[in-house]
């Protein structure tokens, strides 16, 4: 089976997580918290923590990745939008070095429709640029479990891929 890295392993993250390591695949959870570690490791993922704001302390966590899901449709922050603009297009630029054969962009969440469809467009462009496969989720969050559905069907289609 495959390694997902699933950059934003919050609620939804964790959700995704279990999914996943119930089909077999290893699944590796980062978060910039320490204390939500057991969480983490709780949802069956392996627990990473890195800042997607500072994509330098995520390449470590890319080791032996097959499909990368950045889950940061709902981030808060100052500074959350960017994480959809050039902190999105500068992983994807990393990732073309990489065994990561896959990119799950989440479009969906509490962020502003503008910055998720232009972290939908810096996705789709690194797909263009870079071949790198791309799947944009765009169910709305607020019905986990069709969220969930829909986020383990788009990573199996990037594994068949």
């Amino acid at each position: 089976m495959a390694r997902v890295l699933i950059v934003g392993c919050g609620g939804r993250g964790q959700a995704l997580a279990r999914q996943l390591a119930r089909s077999g695949h290893a699944v590796r959870g980062t978060t910039r918290d320490p204390a939500r570690a057991p969480a983490i490791v709780d949802a069956g993922a392996e627990p990473y923590t890195g800042d997607p704001d500072r994509i330098a302390t995520l390449m470590d966590a890319v080791a032996g990745v097959t499909v990368v899901a950045w889950l940061l449709g709902s981030a808060e922050g100052p500074r959350a939008d960017a994480l959809h603009a050039g902190r999105l297009r500068m992983l994807c630029e990393k990732l073309v070095d990489t065994p990561v054969r896959g990119l799950l962009y989440e479009a969906a969440g509490s962020q502003p429709a503008e910055v998720l469809e232009g972290g939908a467009a810096v996705a789709r462009a690194a797909a263009a640029t870079w071949n790198i496969p791309v799947e944009v989720l765009e169910t709305p969050p607020e019905d986990c479990a069709a969220w969930t559905r829909e986020a383990v069907a788009a990573v199996a289609r990037l594994l068949a891929g």
